[in-house]
């Protein structure tokens, strides 16, 4: 892990209390590639305050934050030692049959050597460069994945031990599960949809939604902000009714 004044997770803590990394919880601070942790989304009114924010104990506090998933990253690609983009390829990728158009940088920046091979630490969100691309029939099939039952032959793919894992509400934030897995957790961002819905949410509100009780899986691309996505399920919805 690169230094930072935070760690993933603290030793007064049980593993269950903090919540896993990808929970969005850690509050690592420090900086990586470059790009400190305050430079994605910074709190206070003044550009000086951003670097002296308040840090809050591991688990405690919620902030989607890309720096910090791309410390995770980095642990990961040291645990498979190879790149992730091949990992991504031959354990999911090929399995649901996508086609080869999507693609998964890092940065410039960011090369590490790992038992003597150059390799690119790829980056989780797509902030300043890098991150996951890829067309809808290929989110579509990701879907599938995350919403398969133990009957489904994508759950052959994507446990249903890890899917139950990732819907589950995190310790700071009900709405989120595992990373980019946002919980509809009491109805409240989405009234429209059933409680057991999730979603993932990409940049440009590019949206990849998976219903479990009414078997669909939708990808909605370039939605408006606010409402939006809730009105349009609520119209989808009604026209399966």
């Amino acid at each position: 892990m690169p230094p930072g004044r935070r760690s993933v997770r603290s030793t007064a803590q049980s593993e269950d209390q903090v919540g896993p990394p990808s929970a969005q919880t850690s509050d690592w601070q420090g900086t990586l590639w470059g790009k400190p942790d305050w430079a994605d989304r910074p709190e206070g009114d003044k550009p000086a305050d951003w670097p002296n924010r308040k840090l809050w104990e591991p688990g405690t506090h919620y902030k989607y934050n890309d720096v910090r998933i791309n410390v995770l990253a980095l642990a990961v690609l040291n645990v498979w030692r190879r790149p992730l983009q091949d990992v991504l390829r031959e354990e999911v990728m090929e399995p649901i049959d996508a086609s080869s158009t999507w693609r998964w940088y890092g940065y410039d920046n960011s090369w590490v050597e790992i038992d003597g091979q150059r390799i690119q630490s790829v980056t989780g969100g797509g902030h300043w460069g890098g991150g996951c691309s890829s067309t809808p029939t290929i989110w579509r099939g990701l879907g599938i994945c995350s919403c398969a039952t133990a009957n489904g032959r994508a759950a052959q793919i994507v446990s249903e031990r890890w899917i139950q894992m990732a819907r589950t509400p995190g310790p700071a934030n009900a709405n989120y599960g595992f990373a980019n897995w946002f919980l509809n957790t009491a109805r409240k961002p989405l009234s429209a949809a059933p409680e057991s819905a999730v979603y993932f949410l990409g940049i440009g509100n590019n949206i990849i939604y998976i219903d479990r009780d009414n078997d669909i899986v939708a990808v909605v691309r370039w939605i408006r902000g606010g409402d939006a996505l809730n009105e349009f399920l609520a119209k989808m919805l009604a026209s399966i009714k």
